[in-house]
């Protein structure tokens, strides 16, 4: 199984691409690996998880998750990526493709 672990160092550099230069081309969605969620839960002091967009060094959006403990704070010692953005993942038959 691939590892969707991504560094503190790296994060904190996507979500600043994303900040400062937001892509022209948004995502319409993105495919989250199963295990990304799973392991994510498994942790037990999680109580919630939250997704911080990012754009990684190739110029691809990424979604980021963390963990989220019970006073609502960021659980940044694992960080959680791996995702495909649409277009290139797509369900083009959803009805939320093009709504």
């Amino acid at each position: 199984m691939p590892s969707y672990i991504i560094t503190l160092s790296d994060a904190e550099a996507w979500a600043h691409s994303w900040q400062t230069s937001p892509p022209k081309n948004l995502a319409k969605a993105h495919l989250i690996p199963l295990e990304v969620l799973t392991e994510l839960l498994a942790i037990p002091e999680v109580t919630g998880v939250r997704s911080y967009m990012g754009v990684d060094s190739s110029g691809t959006q990424r979604l980021m998750f963390v963990g989220v403990d019970g006073d609502g704070k960021d659980m940044t010692d694992t960080i959680y990526s791996g995702t495909e953005p649409c277009p290139s993942t797509c369900d083009t038959s959803s009805p939320l493709y093009n709504p």
